[in-house]
């Protein structure tokens, strides 16, 4: 992705993707292309809250000493 969004941008953005699919504008031939677009930020989004995992998981690890 070129544009840095927030996780909460990437959320809202997956959900509009994903609402298209339900949406009269649907047209098959460009389902595919939509689907590998939401498949992509959908790992993006994944990526993001592994990493902010990681993070509260050290966070937690200092408060606990």
């Amino acid at each position: 992705m070129s544009e840095k969004l927030t996780l909460n941008q990437k959320i809202n953005k997956l959900d509009g993707e994903v609402e298209w699919f339900y949406s009269d504008d649907f047209k098959l031939e460009e389902a595919a292309k939509k689907y590998k677009a939401a498949v992509a930020l959908a790992k993006d989004i994944e990526s993001d809250l592994n990493e902010l995992k990681n993070e509260i998981e050290v966070l937690s690890e200092d408060f606990s000493k």
